[in-house]
């Protein structure tokens, strides 16, 4: 039978083609390689957020809370980022492969941008790896700017991988949840742990390990000794630091221990010594703290035994971990007052296997921000940081004397007018220069691993670190290039001035002066006598010249009289050996024992007094006079040539190093020359040229007055200030602020205070007018003589506040300078005096509250000031004070000069020898015709 029709009016019937079995994006084996990478990155996740917690509390708090097991799980986080980057890559092609064609566009879009935001994740991870040899990016932008795509990347693949798997499979938003809470608990936990217990740096170290180092003032942060090695890794600094290292190895830090012979002779003595005198060589440790760091923090200095030839740290000198482990400064007093720390080093940074050197190289690549901020602090940029090594004084327990004074490079450079902390200033720079690397630490071209673009100029430069000065012996003594000695002397090139300023008639300081020389110059009179007037200036030098060992620095004035191949004049002659002729004039410090003997093999424990002190502050200037008496039957022009001579060591030292046949070939470095033909009257022939100086004239003028100002500056002394003042005429005379200022020092010294008031009123008037604080500063200092307190008050105050738009505009800040301080202290003490009665008691303790606290600002300045130690006692006396009484009067004891027992030493070596004591008169005169005088051929 035949199948029924079907019914009228039904819908046809639709035939269903069976479905495509869905085929998913990640198959089965593919699955395996995405867990891989999601666990892979769950665990840096992890990982991750422990580390940006650490960074984010560090820049909240401003403590360093990185420690080894910080540096375990950074490890953990290159070695997982580089574990996830292959399975990532291939993941990611074969899914895209399998994928790409898919109906679904967004999640195909999607899925690229996260892929591609995965390889810049992994990419900026290599890029700041650093790996040796591939990717080794330097440029600061350029890695910054790989440091930000690596912190926000993972961020933004996270976002993009829920949208991408949005249009996929159910999301299992617990695990995402459970994943998230364990890394936050984590990071948590780790942080509050760490900080608990931050790493103290800035913090002087414990009392506890003063036994170990005293009267060393240098400590360590735990009391306890450091490993040698760990202060001996100079080699593994060198692996990144190639140029750093290259100019440490040739400079006098490296060679600042038993590697120097110079200095090894002189602390084989104060060891001896210290021995015979206390049965121990504890004395000695006063050197150690900056000359010999590794045995002494190791603890092997203090062995009476110790091989100062042999021993493995006898030769290590001032390394590169010393220095950059150095975290606090504990005080400005010098002697080493330091704190240094066993630094914390990257894993396996003392491993001798190569794979394990490797990774730890890639630690410190990847992560160098630790690395940089446990070695390089912000106190590497301070002077203070110079100073703890170039400021010394000799404690009692060294001399068995009482505390003295020794050199004192950063009080000179703080004092200055370079430093823009000096009030009291001849000249000025421009600006101020704020630490000591900017003169002795000059940036270099370099592609260490550490250079920077420092000065904006597209090339990364280190920061030389061969320190250059003056010390031009030590390349000769250790046997370095000859391109150490002449750094050094390109480093001096400019530093110093010699000017033959004028000549005096008659061969006394009151003879009339024709000056200054050049181009006209006047015809000297056969028969007749004359003073040559040299000037020495100091032109680019932030403290005084010549500083260091000033006892054994040997700089002296060269003079040459000549005509044709006749000497007829000489001072600064030397002798075979190299000995320099004792009367000529020396720019040092004279320096002798308590028995009147000179301190001539740097034996600082016999320093007793200076005979003399010639040294020259920056922006300061000295005059010389040479006699010369021009020959009866003198025809021909006279020629005077005179150089600034610097040697590093005199014959006299050097001989008692090397013995007494030693000849001094140590380099001699010409700082300054000059020279001046003389014609001679009623000659005929041409005139001698001579060409105009390139100083200006007032400068000249100046320069020659305050060389002889500060001859008349010295206790009861009036040495030159009337000739001085005709000087700074001559300077106000040529329109310019400085004369009638510098007449001002000349009638403050003289006591001529009306006179003063009246050229402080014209150096303010000029147009432009004189430097404002120094104007104050010597109106503040008539105003007190004159019992004007309140007005004094005023002048000081205005000083130390640098209430100056000049000073600010040149970065200078007077606070620093503890003389007006003092100043300050004692007017407002001296005001507070006129407050008498029960009736005026609030305004008397507010005027010596005052002043106690400028003295105490002064204190924490320079902590040895004698006046401030002296006017706190007097304060304290005054208020019945008697603990701050007694305090600070046992310091002011203690910190004083000793003026009466020096008199004998100074007296009997000025009986002795005739040339020092010459040396030593206010005014000295050189006569150039002395029979004696070396290399003199009449």
């Amino acid at each position: 039978m035949p199948p029924a029709s079907d019914p009228p009016n039904s819908a046809p019937r639709v035939v269903k083609v069976p479905a495509q079995a869905y085929v998913p994006a990640v198959g089965p084996k593919l699955k395996w390689l995405l867990w891989a990478v999601l666990g892979l990155f769950s665990l840096l996740a992890i990982n991750g957020v422990y580390l940006v917690s650490v960074t984010i509390a560090e820049w909240s708090t401003g403590a360093t809370i990185q420690d080894y097991f910080y540096m375990l799980m950074f490890l953990a986080h290159l070695a997982l980022g580089l574990l996830l980057v292959v399975p990532l890559v291939v993941f990611g092609v074969l899914h895209i492969r399998a994928a790409r064609k898919r109906p679904n566009r967004i999640a195909v879009r999607v899925g690229y941008a996260l892929f591609a935001t995965a390889l810049v994740l992994v990419g900026s991870g290599l890029v700041l790896m650093r790996i040796e040899g591939l990717i080794e990016i330097k440029n600061p932008t350029a890695r910054r700017i790989a440091y930000w795509a690596h912190v926000i990347s993972p961020i933004v693949c996270v976002w993009l991988f829920i949208l991408h798997r949005l249009a996929g499979p159910k999301i299992v938003w617990k695990r995402g949840g459970l994943l998230a809470g364990v890394a936050g608990a984590f990071a948590i936990v780790m942080v509050v742990l760490h900080s608990q217990d931050p790493r103290r740096w800035n913090e002087a170290g414990p009392d506890s390990g003063v036994q170990y180092f005293f009267p060393s003032l240098a400590r360590t942060s735990t009391g306890n000794f450091i490993p040698a090695s760990t202060l001996m890794m100079d080699e593994y600094c060198k692996e990144c630091h190639p140029d750093v290292h290259d100019g440490w190895s040739k400079s006098v830090h490296r060679f600042s221990s038993f590697n120097n012979p110079a200095y090894l002779f002189s602390v084989r003595e104060t060891r001896k010594v210290a021995f015979e005198r206390d049965g121990d060589v504890q004395a000695a440790r006063f050197c150690a703290g900056c000359h010999d760091p590794v045995p002494f923090f190791s603890g092997a200095f203090d062995d009476v035994d110790f091989d100062d030839e042999m021993h493995p740290t006898a030769h290590a000198g001032i390394t590169c971990t010393v220095c950059h482990a150095i975290t606090h400064v504990n005080t400005p007093r010098g002697n080493s007052d330091y704190t240094i720390e066993e630094p914390l080093h990257y894993p396996f940074a003392y491993s001798e296997n190569p794979l394990l050197k490797w990774v730890n190289r890639q630690l410190v690549k990847a992560k160098p921000a630790f690395h940089k901020k446990t070695f390089l602090k912000p106190l590497h940029k301070e002077a203070e940081f110079c100073g703890t090594c170039h400021k010394v004084h000799l404690p009692e327990e060294l001399n068995k004397y009482k505390f003295l004074r020794g050199q004192n490079h950063y009080d000179a450079y703080l004092l200055s007018g370079v430093s823009g902390h000096g009030a009291q200033s001849f000249y000025y720079p421009p600006k101020a220069e704020h630490d000591c690397n900017g003169c002795h630490m000059k940036l270099q071209v370099s592609d260490d691993f550490g250079a920077q673009d420092f000065d904006g100029s597209g090339e990364l430069k280190v920061h030389d670190h061969l320190f250059p000065s003056a010390n031009t012996a030590m390349a000769r003594l250790v046997d370095l290039p000859e391109e150490v000695v002449e750094a050094h002397r390109e480093f001096n090139d400019g530093v110093m001035r010699v000017d033959i300023f004028g000549v005096k008639e008659g061969g006394t300081i009151d003879g009339k002066l024709v000056a200054p020389l050049r181009p006209e110059v006047p015809a000297l009179e056969p028969g007749k006598t004359y003073l040559i007037e040299a000037v020495i200036r100091t032109v680019k030098m932030g403290h005084l010249f010549t500083q260091g060992t000033a006892d054994s620095n040997e700089v002296w004035m060269d003079v040459a009289v000549t005509s044709g191949e006749r000497t007829l004049g000489r001072s600064g002659g030397q002798r075979a050996d190299g000995g320099v002729d004792p009367w000529s004039h020396f720019v040092n410090s004279y320096v002798l024992d308590r028995d009147g003997n000179r301190i001539d093999r740097r034996n600082a424990q016999d320093i007793f007094v200076p005979l003399y002190n010639h040294q020259i502050p920056p922006g300061a200037a000295d005059v010389i006079h040479y006699r010369l008496k021009v020959p009866e039957d003198q025809t021909a022009p006279l020629t005077v040539d005179v150089k600034l001579q610097y040697r590093k060591f005199d014959t006299t030292y050097m001989q008692h190093v090397f013995g007494k046949g030693y000849n001094n070939e140590l380099p001699i470095i010409t700082l300054a020359t000059d020279r001046v033909v003389f014609p001679i009257a009623d000659q005929e022939g041409a005139t001698p040229a001579n060409a105009a100086r390139e100083i200006p004239e007032w400068q000249r003028w100046n320069d020659y007055g305050i060389g002889l100002l500060r001859k008349g500056s010295t206790g009861s002394n009036k040495g030159e200030l009337r000739q001085a003042d005709h000087a700074f005429t001559q300077v106000e005379n040529l329109r310019r602020p400085d004369g009638p200022l510098n007449r001002a020092r000349v009638f403050v010294k003289e006591g001529r205070l009306a006179e003063a008031v009246a050229a402080l009123r014209r150096a303010a008037a000029f147009d432009p007018p004189a430097y404002p604080w120094v104007v104050d500063w010597f109106t503040g200092i008539v105003n007190f003589q004159n019992g004007h307190l309140d007005e004094a008050i005023e002048n000081f105050t205005a000083v130390i506040n640098s209430q100056y738009k000049v000073a600010q505009e040149r970065e200078f800040d007077f606070s620093q300078d503890y003389r007006v301080l003092n100043e300050l202290g004692q007017v407002l003490f001296e005001r507070a005096k006129t407050e008498i009665g029960d009736a005026n008691r609030e305004r008397r303790d507010l005027f010596l509250e005052e002043a106690v606290k400028r003295f105490e600002q002064a204190l924490k300045i320079d902590p040895e000031n004698v006046t401030a130690h002296y006017n706190l006692y007097l304060i304290g006396a005054y208020r019945g004070h008697r603990e701050l009484a007694a305090k600070h009067q046992a310091l002011h004891a203690k910190f004083k000069p000793d003026d009466n027992a020096r008199d004998r030493a100074i007296l009997k070596h000025r009986a002795a020898n005739p040339a020092a004591d010459h040396a030593a008169e206010a005014v000295v005169i050189y006569d150039l015709q002395k029979p004696e005088n070396y290399e003199l051929n009449p």
